[in-house]
């Protein structure tokens, strides 16, 4: 096709748009308080790509009149296919040597990427992305992979049915720009608000819009029909535009949060259409950004921006899971990103190049002369090397469970279960008779002898804390604590869900106080599951008012980078409102690991007492 493509240009700034968009995507994922809107830099290599193909396929056609669709396929295939079986493969193998906790549908993980399914194979197991806590894995973000090559898989067949039943380049235009309006309504229709927005942030029906923009854009914007030489006067305005886009989706991707209702309305559609016009002026030869954004640094990057989105996952999991990042945020960043920056170059020097040009002919031949080749040969070495990792990955892909999980997350999750399931009752029973109310205090309260020991509490505490009606309101760690607390105050009603986040409760909180179910005091414990800042505070204390005595739990989560922020931020409001009162777990159990599961952030049933304690103690201080 190359040789073909006589007037084929290709335009150096487009690996700066690359390089901003994977920046994007890695702060997103590094410094979720920072960058906030990092994850549009999906929906920018989306407008690339489609453009790109688009461009090409168009210059084809002029040239031959035809698409080679069999040579286009052999063409992504040795572009794409290379680097993710090394990713695959490098990812499995140090999941069964070193961490065997992720061996739990890794079979499913791998054939589904390597099929390009992953994003629907994780709709369909019910898997996040917003998910924070418990969601990562190591595969997470194949699922835009998968809508790309879903689209290069369909793209070149429908882009001859095009070329030869509508014909006219205007109508095959606003046919592609129809199409992308029916792809981003129904990411409005089927988002719903307060849920989840993984199905319409994942399904390929609902994020083809940012590539069909790109595709149409090649039509009326062709990069071989357009001119060097423009007026002066354009040449200022298209550089103006330029100039106006970039601030724009910068902006974007520094504060558009991704769990503002807005983004599903229409956001990622309208940083689409920034991205398409900054496209457009970058493949512009008379515009400047073209060469605004040709440097050798967005070059190294813009070249391995594949390679760096692949091995961006992997290396940040499996560093995360050995490294307490809470802790010196800045430093860990920087290694995460030279690790990364150090995986993605060897995999460009010895996998991406060498097999893109690699001659598959011949493959059985190459092979061959591996084998043979002598024992101290660099040849000899890498065969070795690479079928090594092969057999261990493939290993750890045959012995991968399905659906499963170890003894130890069993016990968690049959805590959590159990307490969720008490903590139900506890609701029921608070809108319910007084009489069943009484019954379900004589069952579930202790001896106040007992409980005093226990809990390490005095018999005055117990006391008071019987007749103390209370409002429990938080994530999985309230509910792994649930039992206890129940257990000291009969009459709280205990409000959690696992994978709450803060910024996602003051709707939930508004309902309960509709329900009259707010008592005068209220604990509330969140931030396990992701950032927040003092105005999603500030949004919870306008529901709650100045009536309640508020108690809020920082945490611990040792492993998230986003523990001393969440903390920082809850020792700050805990000063500005007279009734907001800190209760310091993250203080009193920073130095007993024995208190926790292996995730080091729930409480076993030791440390389960340990985390009652406290609160208990804080509560009934001054009551």
């Amino acid at each position: 096709m190359e040789k073909r493509l006589k007037n084929s240009r290709y335009i150096t700034g487009f690996d700066g748009i690359r390089s901003l968009a994977v920046i994007g995507v890695i702060l997103y994922h590094l410094l979720p308080s920072q960058m906030r809107g990092g994850y549009l830099g999906v929906p920018v290599f989306f407008a690339v790509s489609g453009y790109l193909i688009t461009d090409l396929l168009l210059q084809e056609w002029k040239q031959t009149g035809k698409i080679n669709i069999k040579q286009f396929y052999y063409r992504r295939m040795k572009r794409l296919y290379p680097a993710l079986v090394a990713m695959l493969i490098g990812a499995s193998a140090y999941i069964t040597l070193f961490q065997r906790n992720l061996l739990n549908n890794l079979r499913g993980n791998v054939l589904s990427s390597l099929f390009y399914v992953n994003n629907w194979w994780q709709i369909n197991h019910g898997m996040s992305y917003f998910d924070r806590f418990a969601g990562e894995s190591p595969f997470t973000h194949i699922w835009s992979l998968a809508v790309e090559s879903q689209n290069y898989l369909i793209w070149p067949v429908v882009f001859v049915l095009l070329m030869k039943f509508i014909k006219n380049k205007a109508n095959v235009f606003f046919s592609i720009l129809g199409a992308a309006l029916v792809s981003a309504i129904l990411m409005a229709v089927l988002y719903v608000p307060g849920s989840d927005p993984t199905r319409v942030y994942y399904g390929t029906d609902t994020r083809l819009f940012s590539i069909l923009l790109g595709g149409a854009l090649a039509f009326i914007w062709p990069s071989t029909r357009l001119k060097a030489q423009i007026p002066p006067q354009a040449k200022r305005i298209l550089n103006g535009v330029g100039l106006v886009t970039m601030i724009l989706l910068i902006l974007a991707f520094l504060f558009l949060r991704d769990d503002l209702t807005f983004v599903y309305y229409g956001g990622i559609v309208l940083v689409s259409l920034l991205s398409i016009l900054l496209v457009a002026i970058t493949a512009h030869p008379g515009a400047s950004w073209n060469r605004w954004l040709t440097n050798p640094v967005f070059s190294w990057i813009g070249k391995r921006s594949y390679g760096i989105y692949l091995y961006q996952f992997p290396v940040m999991i499996f560093y995360e899971a050995k490294v307490n990042v809470a802790n010196h945020i800045f430093l860990h960043t920087i290694v995460e990103v030279l690790l990364i920056g150090l995986v993605t170059e060897l995999s460009y020097r010895f996998v991406e190049k060498p097999l893109r040009y690699f001659n598959y002919r011949k493959s059985f031949a190459t092979l061959k002369n591996s084998f043979y080749a002598p024992l101290k040969s660099r040849r000899k070495i890498g065969f070795i090397f690479s079928g090594l990792l092969t057999l261990i990955a493939v290993a750890g892909i045959i012995i991968a469970p399905t659906n499963q999980v170890d003894a130890n997350q069993q016990a968690l999750q049959k805590q959590i279960e159990q307490n969720k399931k008490a903590a139900d009752k506890t609701e029921t029973i608070q809108s319910s008779s007084e009489t069943q109310q009484t019954d379900q205090t004589t069952e579930s309260s202790e001896a106040p002898k007992s409980l005093a020991d226990k809990y390490s509490l005095s018999n005055r505490e117990i006391t008071k804390a019987k007749n103390l009606k209370i409002t429990a309101f938080g994530d999985s760690v309230l509910l792994a604590g649930s039992k206890g607390l129940t257990e000291i105050f009969p009459k709280m009603v205990v409000d959690g869900e696992v994978g709450r986040q803060l910024k996602d409760s003051p709707p939930l909180l508004q309902t309960l106080k509709d329900k009259g179910e707010l008592n005068d005091t209220v604990l509330l414990s969140l931030g396990t599951n992701g950032p927040f800042n003092q105005d999603d505070f500030a949004q919870i204390m306008n529901i709650l008012g100045d009536k309640h005595q508020v108690f809020v739990l920082n945490t611990h989560v040792p492993t998230r980078r986003w523990q001393n922020d969440v903390n920082s931020t809850l020792d700050t409001v805990a000063k500005e409102y007279k009734n907001v009162h800190l209760i310091d777990w993250y203080g009193y159990s920073n130095t007993h690991p024995d208190w926790f599961y292996d995730d080091q952030v729930h409480p076993n049933e030791g440390g389960s007492i340990h985390y009652c304690s406290l609160i208990a103690k804080e509560i009934l201080k001054g009551q």
